[in-house]
């Protein structure tokens, strides 16, 4: 497990209710701006491996243009099925305009 913090984004380069992709360890992390405020969950739909970052923005849920899945942006939290299997979510912090995440993943 790493402690280091990421760079991943400048601040204000990811619009509002969306995202941008992230390549950690060779799996895609997905940067959200809900309001001002940054979220990384893995951009993994739990149902069948779709991409995240593909879909939408819905109350604060990123949902999965495949079937329609929605997971908890804040937390990674399955909200709908067809999904039933949470995903990761990442700790984020700002420092100095750089939006930053953690791997945290054992």
């Amino acid at each position: 497990m790493s402690s280091e913090w990421i760079n991943v984004a400048r601040v204000g380069e990811i619009e509002n209710n969306d995202c941008q992709l992230f390549d950690l360890d060779d799996e895609d992390i997905a940067i959200y701006n809900l309001d001002g405020e940054y979220f990384a969950i893995e951009d993994r739909c739990t149902h069948d491996g779709g991409d995240l970052a593909g879909g939408w923005v819905e109350d604060g849920c990123a949902v999965c243009p495949r079937h329609g899945a929605r997971f908890d942006i804040r937390t990674g939290k399955v909200m709908a099925p067809p999904a039933y299997e949470d995903i990761h979510a990442f700790p984020v912090r700002v420092d100095q305009d750089m939006i930053q995440i953690q791997d945290d993943r054992e």
